[in-house]
């Protein structure tokens, strides 16, 4: 059998991670993932069967028990997880009584999940409720979508219909628009709690000043989505650069023309 670092799974959280680092997404120790697996997939790892040690999650998971998350460690650095997975990465099942995870995988020097842990499962458990397919969540610092939240006004369909209009992609790939929450400080429940509000209506929802929270089915769709969303904001910033007069730009009618074609539906009230 296959061990577990040579899996598609770390493969994979390896490949972004590192493509996130190089990007200047997730500069130093900032920057963290979780991705979901099914008691099936793990099943088919032989060395997944002991449990090394336990963690306090501090917050009541509940929903999730039994679930495994392969999540990236804290304090570590994405440019490092390509060459050293075991202890850079963990994998964990949440525990029936929902306030504790066991580590099956990683973290073999020690380490544990990300701060930011608790974060991603209580958004998790919102994007459950949408879409049952959901499994990854991806937190990184975008520079250009950072920059906006300095210079644009902190209001979802602003910044939604700002992000829509530099490209025809926009829409079509986040047509609920983008979620905001006021700045806080990272790493804590009220942080965790005020985003899961917001996944429960928005994929990604922007930490103002600070990065970028993204879910999705799959770790690719995820930055996917994150390339998307900083992609339109990077056009925005050039435009600033050329000197800021937009002298033409897709309409509201052709964004709704756009969504129509693609079979989405943009957020209600965001588009005139």
């Amino acid at each position: 059998m296959v061990k577990f670092v040579n899996s598609i799974y770390v493969k994979k959280m390896c490949e972004l991670t590192h493509e996130s680092y190089v990007r200047y997404w997730d500069e130093r120790n900032g920057g963290n993932a979780s991705y979901r697996l099914t008691a099936e997939e793990v099943g088919l790892f032989e060395d997944l069967l002991e449990v090394k040690r336990r963690f306090d999650l501090g917050f009541d998971a509940s929903p999730l028990a039994g679930f495994y998350y392969l999540v990236t460690g804290t304090g570590r650095y994405f440019r490092n997880i390509q060459s050293n997975p075991v202890n850079d990465l963990g994998l964990v099942r949440i525990c029936q009584d929902g306030s504790s995870a066991e580590l099956v995988w990683g973290f073999e020097d020690g380490g544990k999940p990300t701060s930011e842990f608790p974060s991603h499962l209580m958004s998790h458990i919102e994007r459950l409720k949408v879409n049952p397919e959901q499994r990854a969540i991806f937190h990184c610092h975008p520079t250009n979508l950072i920059a906006l939240s300095f210079t644009q006004p902190l209001e979802e369909r602003h910044l939604s219909r700002l992000l829509w209009k530099m490209q025809a992609e926009s829409i079509v790939v986040f047509p609920e628009g983008i979620g905001v929450i006021p700045y806080m400080t990272p790493g804590t429940n009220q942080i965790g709690q005020a985003t899961a509000a917001k996944m429960a209506e928005f994929q990604a929802v922007l930490w103002p000043h600070h990065g970028l929270f993204a879910s999705g089915n799959t770790l690719d769709e995820t930055y996917g989505l994150v390339e998307v969303i900083e992609k339109a904001a990077m056009i925005y910033s050039q435009i600033g650069a050329q000197g800021g007069q937009i002298k033409q730009e897709i309409t509201d009618k052709e964004l709704q023309e756009i969504a129509d074609y693609f079979g989405m539906t943009p957020h209600e009230g965001f588009l005139e």
